[in-house]
């Protein structure tokens, strides 16, 4: 990828450079080498991350597919592979290409493929790409007969891998009952257009922070994988050696992975697809993993790596600034960014922000900074400075850039991603 003025955070009078360069330039944000507001990963953040779900997976016996939707880069998804990953998930045939495209050999496409197009995508992809394996969901028998109907007008031969979801009600996608399930996973077996491999099903909607709902209602449900897998196999459903059994969103992963290897008389491999541990973030994820550490008593689990940095554009009335940042910028779908750093242009390092000063609301371009106008001057935010704050829900920010570079703690950039939605 080469960064050039159509790259927001790129400053256009600069001469287009190669992503890969980027290390090699000096840029030092502190000093404004960069234009704001810019979305940046902290290199220490990731390999923690890395470091910290693989020992957790590696304890369990367990394997990761992260989801590959939360950040669509593939500079990630190498350090996610070079870590110990299994494979990548990605919600799409569209994004699946993309991880084919960089190396991805596992891929599971945690959602429901049917229609005529992507099915030609999926299988052009397959062929074009040696030793690939690509499982994604079933959870209907219409959606088999679009599969099979597929496969007789294009007069293919393409048999695909697919798991089978069990779903919850009132939520997404996925077999409501288990008479529903099995009636599927039967037809499956008899259809020339699908193998079946493993079962799927998705925990992250029954997420609330109390631990005994949580704890009752995902065990409940991995019940019904674990009675469905049996089923399954005494039927002679699975077409495969090795089982596939994967669940496991970024809220409450803790849980399911108590459950993600039934006792099946042939090998099964649970397979976790959370994707937001990789970035974390300052408080909807964080929240979630405070109750992660209470369950498992832990003293520390994931850090924050994804930061938006800002300016301080005006401060046209007492109590209330302007920061150079927006709805185009940073996610708001779940919470508002959280201040966690201040910087005057040209410092070495940040410092802390007043208690009392928070992002209220944003327009498509701005944010606005809310602080006590009666606290000491030098608590108020003055024009030209920087501002870090943290976010809320990592997948919607990654989403609003082409690019993000990758700083050490002093914020030096020393790597850079691309991201590809």
């Amino acid at each position: 990828m080469q960064l050039n003025a159509a790259c927001k955070g790129y400053p256009s009078h600069l001469t287009p450079i190669e992503l890969k360069d980027v290390d090699r330039q000096g840029w030092q944000l502190l000093q404004g080498d960069l234009s704001f507001p810019l979305a940046v990963l902290k290199d220490s953040a990731l390999k923690h991350n890395l470091d910290w779900m693989q020992d957790f997976c590696r304890s369990r016996g367990l394997d990761i597919a992260p989801h590959g939707k939360t950040t669509m880069s593939p500079e990630l998804y190498t350090r996610q592979l070079a870590a110990g990953a299994w494979g990548i998930s990605f919600a799409n045939v569209f994004q699946a290409g993309l991880g084919a495209r960089h190396g991805v050999h596992r891929i599971i496409i945690a959602n429901q493929v049917l229609q005529a197009v992507d099915l030609d995508s999926l299988s052009a992809l397959l062929q074009a790409h040696a030793g690939l394996q690509v499982y994604f969901l079933v959870d209907s028998l219409a959606q088999l007969r679009c599969i099979e109907s597929w496969r007789v007008q294009r007069q293919s031969t393409t048999v695909f891998t697919v798991l089978l979801e069990l779903g919850i009600e009132g939520k997404r996608t996925g077999c409501r009952d288990h008479e529903e399930a099995f009636t599927l996973a039967r037809a499956i077996r008899l259809s020339p257009a699908v193998q079946l491999v493993g079962i799927e099903c998705y925990e992250g909607a029954l997420a609330t922070c109390h631990h005994a709902h949580d704890r009752a209602n995902v065990a409940a449900l991995m019940a019904r994988v674990q009675k469905m897998a049996t089923a399954c196999e005494a039927e002679q459903c699975f077409e495969t050696d090795e089982v596939l059994i994967t669940a496991g969103g970024s809220a409450i992963f803790d849980l399911v992975a108590e459950h993600l290897k039934p006792h099946l008389r042939r090998p099964v491999r649970g397979i976790l697809r959370s994707g937001c541990y990789l970035t974390h973030d300052h408080v909807q994820y964080r929240q979630h993993l405070i109750c992660v550490a209470e369950r498992l008593n832990l003293q520390e689990t994931l850090r924050p790596a994804i930061e938006l940095i800002s300016v301080v554009q005006s401060c046209p009335e007492p109590g209330l600034a302007i920061l150079a940042m927006g709805k185009r910028d940073v996610s708001y779908d779940l919470d508002m960014p959280v201040p966690e750093w201040r910087a005057d242009l040209g410092d070495v390092r940040t410092r802390g922000v007043p208690a009392h000063w928070s992002v209220t609301a944003l327009n498509d371009q701005h944010a606005y900074l809310r602080f006590d106008a009666q606290a000491p001057q030098d608590q108020h935010p003055v024009v030209g400075q920087l501002l870090g704050c943290g976010i809320s829900h990592p997948c919607t920010t990654f989403d609003k850039w082409r690019w993000m570079p990758v700083v050490d703690d002093d914020y030096r950039v020393v790597d850079a991603v691309s991201v590809n939605f």
